[in-house]
């Protein structure tokens, strides 16, 4: 009887072997491809929650994150108030998170409103982040914004109404997502994300922005700025949201995602516009996005290897 291992077999078993660690090797590779130094904390925008009735904010991204290794968290401050009264709701759960850790620093990234949010957190506590990264960020305004407040000028009855509108919706944001004890202000959030508002924000936390549309400084008191943006308003005829995207787009006369202007989301050095839209850019709704352009969550994955071999 031919044995097993005689030099026919032997060599297929030797082939299957090698062939078996070579397919191995790659994910064995990735097992830590996401594993930052610091924590990484997600930072949501208007209107926006950490998971509501079971369907994430960042979606299928704080997952995509930890299946490399990264310790993920996602905050949830007010849905629709100040940049000031957001960011020191941020404060409080930065500290929080690193009493949980152990670590000395968090790795903040923040879409949208968030943008603004994590740079007030950078501002005012630098020691306790490692690095800010601004996707689809509102860092010199909308101009989506500044139409709204004009249309609804301060102190006038169409404010209140508008305000009251905004907060019920906010309600029941908050009856989905448990963040109904957080305080509520629309019309605060709609100041800090007019240009306006932003330029008063900006005159208090200039860190890292560009002067024109470029990059502006990576490091900064410590801690190293990033950004990209979408520059594509509709990416998909199956997405609900991308209609009204592409209406809201044709304010701008410039490139933009259909809420943010690619200028106004620059922040430190600027990683790259893609052919997403402000939805897009977190993987939302239900990862719909236009085919050609990278998956979103593949870009946050990048980045968090990026941090993780810059040491962050």
């Amino acid at each position: 009887m031919t044995s097993f291992f005689s030099a026919p077999r032997r060599l297929v078993w030797l082939l299957a072997m090698l062939f078996s660690l070579l397919a191995a090797s790659p994910a064995q590779a990735q097992t830590d491809y996401t594993k930052t130094r610091y924590p990484v904390v997600l930072v949501h925008g208007l209107f926006g929650f950490d998971s509501f009735l079971g369907l994430d904010y960042f979606y299928g991204i704080p997952d995509g994150l930890r299946q490399g290794g990264a310790k993920v968290y996602v905050a949830q401050v007010s849905a629709a108030n100040s940049t000031e009264v957001r960011g020191e709701q941020l404060l409080a759960q930065v500290r929080n998170i690193l009493a949980l850790t152990g670590a000395a620093k968090v790795n903040l990234i923040g879409h949208s409103h968030g943008g603004p949010t994590i740079r007030y957190v950078a501002g005012v506590a630098p020691q306790l982040v490692a690095s800010a990264t601004s996707i689809g960020g509102v860092n010199k305004g909308s101009t989506v914004a500044d139409v709204l407040r004009g249309t609804v000028p301060p102190g006038t009855l169409s404010e209140v109404v508008v305000n009251n509108a905004a907060k019920a919706f906010v309600a029941l944001i908050n009856l989905g997502s448990g963040g109904t004890s957080l305080p509520q202000m629309p019309t605060a959030a709609l100041d800090s994300l007019s240009t306006a508002g932003s330029l008063k924000f900006n005159t208090r936390f200039p860190q890292a922005l560009p002067s024109g549309c470029g990059s502006g400084a990576e490091l900064v008191n410590g801690v190293r700025y990033y950004s990209w943006t979408g520059v594509q308003a509709v990416t998909n005829i199956f997405d609900i949201s991308d209609g009204s995207l592409g209406i809201l787009s044709l304010v701008f006369g410039q490139a933009n995602d259909g809420l943010v202007s690619a200028c106004s989301s620059r922040l430190g050095t600027h990683l790259g516009d893609y052919r997403q839209n402000h939805l897009d850019e977190v993987n939302q709704v239900l990862g719909l996005r236009d085919w050609f352009s990278p998956d979103p969550v593949t870009l946050y994955r990048q980045h968090a290897n990026r941090l993780k071999q810059a040491g962050l």
